[in-house]
């Protein structure tokens, strides 16, 4: 099987990054409440691990506010 052997006239697309501007800050939220399940759902996967900040775009206050109201859901069985 052959391989096109890269040259340095082929181009590489560069990625816009965007700053990731934190949702809550934006709606002004003191404090997430682990009872509002369709917020806290927004940041988990579907096996129920909590997302990162560089995917959300959290800032760091908000995202440990959300781990620890993800965190209480599960153990009432809110979410999984």
């Amino acid at each position: 099987m052959a391989f096109a052997k890269k040259t340095g006239n082929q181009r590489r697309r560069k990625k816009i990054i965007r700053p990731k501007i934190c949702t809550f800050c934006e709606a002004g939220v003191k404090y997430i409440d682990f009872k509002d399940v369709e917020i806290l759902r927004k940041y988990q996967t579907e096996q129920g691990k909590i997302h990162p900040r560089r995917i959300t775009g959290t800032c760091a206050n908000h995202q440990k506010m959300l781990a620890a109201a993800i965190k209480r859901a599960r153990v009432i069985a809110l979410v999984m």
